[in-house]
């Protein structure tokens, strides 16, 4: 087997999403290795999803079921993968924007 084999062999990823007005926690929307983990990595790519690589963190994700919430022991680190996300794409910004902006207040 050549390199390119053996990395492709050893590849994981698992895929996220989070939308709080659905549900408490992110879910695990697709996860897999070696072929099925390029191509989840390669729609992300196609689709400009920011990809964060952390292989421990990937291992411990993988175990969550399919369009299961993640455990809330992973919170915090997921929590971090988010903020990468969100900074990004962008969004961070933005959300920050609309929650210093006295307009968009729930109360007002």
């Amino acid at each position: 087997m050549n390199n390119e084999n053996e990395n492709l062999a050893e590849k994981i990823a698992v895929s996220l999403q989070y939308d709080s007005d659905e549900s408490s926690a992110p879910k695990v929307t697709a996860k897999g290795s070696g072929l099925i983990a390029q191509q989840i990595i390669e729609t992300a790519e196609q689709h400009n999803i920011p990809i964060q690589k952390d292989h421990e963190l990937v291992e411990l994700l993988a175990q969550v079921e399919l369009d299961a919430e993640i455990p809330a022991t992973l919170y915090e680190a997921v929590a971090q993968v988010l903020v990468f996300a969100y900074q990004v794409s962008g969004k961070l910004d933005h959300k920050a924007e609309q929650n210093s902006n006295p307009h968009n207040k729930a109360d007002n």
